[in-house]
């Protein structure tokens, strides 16, 4: 499953739930809701640096005047930990007995399972 995004500040591991924006012609931060997608040049914050944010002297701030409430979940997100439980869900294949006398074999797994692929070992 995705991760939620994450708040832009150094070592904070917060959810992100308002997005910033340098408006540099006219010395505006801007400070609203998380957008839609991370863009280039566009800081993603929680709601305790969105509130106290502060711009250099000269700046103006325009900040959201609501609550910043973290994005639901998107349609991604619930299709992916769907796949995730059913996955979970599915019964192991059954294992052969052991032979003792035998020669370890290494079972050929092949195939994708989510974003990771399983390459089997060169004999």
């Amino acid at each position: 499953m995705r991760s939620p995004r994450r708040c832009s500040r150094n070592g904070c591991p917060r959810q992100a739930v308002a997005t910033l924006t340098y408006v540099y012609n006219e010395s505006t931060a801007v400070v609203g809701p998380l957008a839609a997608f991370a863009e280039p040049h566009t800081y993603d914050l929680c709601e305790p640096h969105a509130r106290s944010l502060t711009a250099p002297r000269g700046w103006d701030v325009v900040r959201h005047e609501g609550e910043f409430e973290p994005p639901p979940p998107t349609t991604d997100d619930l299709v992916a930990l769907a796949e995730a439980v059913r996955e979970a869900a599915r019964p192991a294949p059954p294992r052969p007995p052991e032979d003792d006398h035998a020669a370890p074999q290494h079972p050929q797994q092949t195939g994708r399972r989510g974003h990771l692929r399983v390459i089997p070992p060169n004999h």
